[in-house]
């Protein structure tokens, strides 16, 4: 497979394919975490027109997703971050981080934030790689969550 075969584009989360895509996140999220510290924007709040979403598809089908929500001039939050298992490998979760860089930069935003859970090792390891560093909460997350981490990057 080549990234040529791979299509992102900002799409409504509301699509049929791409809402079941959330609501396999949304299910991994809930068998790892306690309610309390699942911090999930529904899919009516993704479609907002202050959330960015895209979508990884080959050839139609729906593999992966991940949003920027625009908080504020000064920053966006990166939400939704999801590749099915069956396309894990692909390398889809660092494409669609780029896209939404791209986004970020061609929207003049200074920084990029997120909150990831302490018991997603692949998660923590693509934002470390991507440069995303550990920093305190932000907007209305709990402080005191002991699975939260919380990270941001400098979009330069």
């Amino acid at each position: 497979m080549s990234e040529r075969e791979i299509e992102i584009r900002r799409e409504d989360p509301r699509t049929p394919d791409v809402t079941k895509l959330i609501r396999d996140l949304d299910e991994m999220f809930h068998h790892l975490y306690p309610a309390e510290s699942n911090h999930l924007v529904d899919i009516e709040t993704l479609a907002s027109p202050n959330i960015h979403f895209f979508v990884a598809r080959r050839n139609g089908e729906a593999l992966g997703c991940g949003a920027l929500w625009h908080r504020d001039a000064a920053y966006g939050e990166i939400k939704r971050i999801y590749v099915r298992p069956e396309a894990r490998g692909l390398k889809l979760s660092k494409l669609i981080m780029a896209k939404l860089e791209e986004n970020a930069r061609e929207h003049g935003l200074r920084a990029m934030k997120l909150e990831t859970g302490t018991l997603q090792p692949e998660a923590l390891g693509l934002f470390a790689k991507w440069g995303f560093t550990r920093c305190g909460p932000y907007a209305d997350y709990p402080t005191d969550d002991p699975y939260s981490v919380f990270m941001e990057k400098p979009v330069a």
